[in-house]
């Protein structure tokens, strides 16, 4: 999300981890870790590189993806796809291509989409 000054960069250090293998893993770590470098305004660079480096991936690999054009183009067009429709954090969720408020539990979400489901 704009405003978050290494929202993109993870981003892009989730999108290279697949090219891996290693999807789940480092979204799994970035979810956990995002009190560390979510609101800090610094550059986290070297914490994400750390990331990497923990679950085993081939650095000059991850590199390589994190600075290549299409990992960026992916990143873009994620956040164009979110913020055309008026997301403006996260979670956002949408039930037939409306925004709905986010349900105050799983039980809730499930009798919200439960009920759309019967009708």
């Amino acid at each position: 999300m704009p405003g978050h000054r290494n929202g993109e960069l993870a981003a892009r250090t989730a999108e290279a981890a697949p090219r891996q293998g290693r999807f789940k893993e480092m979204y799994t770590k970035l979810v956990s870790t995002q009190r560390e470098w979510g609101e800090p305004q610094d550059w986290k660079q070297s914490v994400f590189r750390g990331y990497a480096k923990r679950l085993g991936l081939d650095m000059a690999t991850f590199d390589t993806a994190l600075s290549d054009r299409e990992t960026a183009r992916r990143v873009e067009d994620d956040q164009r796809d979110g913020l055309g429709p008026g997301v403006q954090g996260t979670p956002t969720f949408f039930v037939e291509g409306t925004r709905i408020s986010t349900p105050g539990s799983c039980e809730a979400f499930k009798a919200l989409i439960d009920d759309r489901l019967s009708g």
